[in-house]
């Protein structure tokens, strides 16, 4: 099965683009070819300047992960434990993640995972209300080649350092069949684990059993359609649910298990956008990337009265902080919401990126291995 059909990635680019002006996005669905495309809309001679323009964006909020072993962060959660630390992973790695200092973005401590198989796509993290760390093995980019994907739970350390810990390997099937997936999502009240699928005509969102067994098989079973979705989270309270695209974000209400009305929510401009995690006090969101020394953009939420503040974990490290979002100069603008040059040369930077090929899905379409069984 092809990995991506090159007619969904044009349309996408075009709808990404009408907010810059009819004549780009005119002719970027004229063209026949999606390099010639990307490359009419980014020449190289701009490339630094549009590099500027995105990362700026988000330049006064958030953090960069530093750690030089971080370079396919592709979930974020914040810690139950540590106040203003934030746990993240690479997807194509040792079964292992990382706590990251919010203010910094300096990692405090790579923890180990024992007694789980070979990773083959780790791809989110969530944190769960009983003091455990939950992560999915859940990538499948040729979508329905791995009969069942894993989760892997272990305790959070009461210390920060360098360990190794013991991890319980949960298997997983859905009901409907193979998919891929990039989301996972512990409801911070119920401690049920819920799994949204990517797929170009849409995904859909799964809901675990209501406690996982390490013995047998944990079917999960879809409840609800979701769009084009590759990370998601729960508020503290467990009243919303925000699924992020590479595009775009959306919140839904939640209630008794079900996902209730929607509505679109600010999200930054990043390069290959993969993960999003409320801060602890469900104040403001994070949103990550992928990528050496990427960016963490830190965006308020609306409603909850809360202002950045420099020595708030997760805040802006320096001057020139936002207020809510959606506000402020340096603030990233969400979809539809166009705000600026910034905003403008950063979506022909996106549209570009995806004209070019989702490099990642690509890249490790043939790639597939590991896995196994705990200590294999």
């Amino acid at each position: 099965m092809p990995l991506h059909r090159p007619p969904v990635a044009v349309l996408a680019a075009v709808a990404l683009l009408a907010p810059a002006g009819p004549a780009v996005a005119a002719s970027a669905a004229s063209s026949s070819s999606p390099v010639a495309s990307g490359v009419a809309a980014v020449s190289a001679a701009s490339a630094a300047s549009v590099t500027s323009a995105v990362s700026a964006a988000s330049e006064d909020d958030g953090f960069t992960l530093t750690d030089p072993r971080i370079t396919e962060s592709s979930g974020l959660a914040a810690s139950r434990a540590h106040p203003g630390v934030y746990w993240t992973h690479n997807d194509q790695d040792e079964p292992r993640v990382f706590a990251v200092d919010g203010r910094t973005g300096e990692t405090v401590a790579t923890v180990t995972l024992r007694g789980v198989g070979k990773p083959r796509d780790m791809e989110a993290i969530s944190v769960g209300p009983d003091g455990y760390v939950y992560v999915g093995d859940i990538g499948d980019n040729l979508n329905g080649s791995w009969s069942h994907v894993w989760i892997y739970r272990f305790r959070e350390p009461e210390r920060l350092r360098d360990t190794a810990v013991d991890a319980t390997q949960y298997t997983v099937r859905y009901e409907d069949g193979p998919r891929d997936a990039e989301a996972l999502m512990v409801h911070p009240r119920t401690g049920r684990a819920y799994i949204a699928s990517k797929n170009e005509e849409g995904g859909g969102l799964y809901e675990g059993p209501a406690k996982l067994s390490a013995e047998g098989v944990n079917v999960f079973r879809r409840v609800g359609e979701v769009p084009w979705v590759t990370d998601g989270a729960f508020s503290p309270d467990g009243t919303r649910l925000v699924l992020r695209g590479y595009f775009s974000a959306r919140g839904y209400a939640w209630k008794d298990g079900r996902l209730g009305a929607d509505d679109r929510v600010r999200a930054p401009i990043l390069g290959q956008s993969e993960s999003v995690t409320y801060t602890a006090d469900g104040t403001a969101l994070l949103f990550g990337t992928e990528g050496a020394r990427s960016r963490v953009a830190r965006v308020p939420v609306e409603g909850t009265g809360a202002a950045p503040s420099p020595d708030a974990p997760g805040g802006p490290s320096g001057t020139g902080g936002t207020g809510a979002a959606g506000t402020g100069g340096g603030q990233a603008q969400g979809d539809g919401a166009p705000g600026g040059s910034a905003y403008t040369v950063g979506l022909l930077a996106l549209g570009a990126a995806l004209l070019l090929g989702l490099r990642r899905l690509r890249a490790r379409g043939g790639k597939g291995g590991g896995g196994g069984a705990p200590g294999a």
